[in-house]
């Protein structure tokens, strides 16, 4: 295990009915906020008149910016940054899953700087400031409602980068399980996936020796599958959905990531290019993707591959080599089982349409920890997502 220093200022609120306590939570430091939301459906699932009662009897202000989109995009940033300057407001508040979320956190950013905050997804500027961010979460699966990152578009030059800093921890995250009874269940699986794929990224760096970290990440993925396969037949199994929505933040808040070398993120980078270039769900990217992935770099590391297989699915691992690759394939199957697709063809890409997505995502390469990737391992790496 490595060295490590853990520090995560995010307070969670989880429960039903706590979306009341965020106008006394938002009060304690800003006056006029401005509310980031999607396309409608907390509307009509009740969240967002939860949520301006509770900012209305703490008298606080608000201006809205609605419809981010899936993968949100640049633009919409450059909207909400000339917004919340107009209106001088002193915070944000995020309200759905991972795209609300990681807008917020960039129009954060970019209140302050002089610049375009692309240079932040750039490694051009460093956020030292940002507007204090709250957060209604209505869709689990990024886990950026604890952590310091946040994901963009850049739709001009079809780049989808992300950037992390210590500032964008949102101050407080209201977790509601119960807000996600009413999610399509393609939602929740892409959710799922997306968890799962943190939870890997990390648990396959090449670091050895973290047996209790090797321990949560096989115990969320776990959780992650047997809440899913709950919620697919009954989505509004309280429990199931509570587990899950932890799960996946649990995921990516930092603490599965303690004393090892930072995680491999290979198959987010290669993830990337296929939601930049056609816009496909994150989660649905992933799902095609990392089995690829793993395929190709289980001989790095065959035990902890084997491993994976014997305590996610109980798999006899005596034989590394066979077990890894059976682990490999049963991820797949799950993932198909819950309605994610786990191929190219799967969203009508083509294998004529590989050179391209290999162009865009090899401009940062080489890229990965367990296996470094250049450009003709992309390459080979997609081929088997056919």
């Amino acid at each position: 295990m490595k060295d490590f220093i853990f520090h995560n200022p995010t307070k969670i609120v989880f429960g039903k009915g706590k979306i009341s306590t965020l106008g006394e939570e938002v009060s304690k430091t800003s006056k006029k906020v401005l509310l980031v939301y999607g396309r409608g459906s907390i509307k009509r699932n009740g969240v967002y008149d939860q949520v301006v009662d509770s900012l209305k009897s703490y008298n606080v202000e608000f201006v809205e910016l609605p419809d981010v989109k899936p993968n949100p995009v640049l633009s919409k940033v450059h909207e909400g940054i000339n917004l919340a300057r107009k209106e001088q407001v002193d915070g944000i508040i995020a309200i759905g899953g991972g795209s609300t979320i990681d807008s917020s956190k960039t129009i954060a950013a970019g209140f302050y700087y002089d610049g375009d905050i692309w240079d932040a997804f750039r490694g051009k500027y460093k956020a030292e400031e940002s507007l204090p961010i709250y957060v209604v979460l209505t869709i689990s699966a990024t886990g950026s409602e604890m952590n310091g990152g946040a994901v963009i578009t850049n739709e001009e030059t079809k780049q989808k980068y992300s950037f992390w800093s210590v500032k964008s921890y949102p101050r407080v995250s209201v977790l509601d399980p119960t807000v996600q009874f009413s999610l399509p269940p393609i939602q929740t699986a892409n959710g799922a996936a997306d968890a799962i794929s943190h939870v890997l990224e990390l648990y396959f760096d090449g670091t050895q020796n973290v047996q209790i970290l090797d321990e949560l990440s096989e115990g969320i993925v776990r959780t992650v599958m047997d809440s899913t396969n709950i919620l697919m037949k009954n989505p509004t199994d309280y429990d199931a959905r509570a587990n899950l929505v932890w799960s996946a933040t649990l995921a990516l808040n930092g603490i599965n990531g303690t004393g090892r070398s930072g995680g491999d993120w290979s198959s987010h980078a290669i993830e990337h290019s296929l939601s930049a270039l056609y816009d496909i769900a994150h989660g649905s990217g992933l799902a095609i993707v990392m089995p690829a992935w793993m395929k190709y770099v289980h001989r790095e590391d065959v035990k902890k591959f084997a491993r994976f297989a014997n305590r996610v699915f109980g798999i006899d691992e005596s034989d590394r080599e066979k077990a890894a690759t059976m682990g490999i394939e049963r991820l797949k199957d799950w993932y198909k089982s819950i309605g994610l697709p786990v191929s190219l063809s799967d969203v009508n890409i083509s294998a004529e349409d590989i050179d391209k997505i290999v162009e865009n995502a090899a401009a940062r390469a080489p890229f990965g920890k367990l296996k470094k990737l250049q450009r003709s391992d992309v390459k080979e790496i997609l081929k088997f997502c056919l």
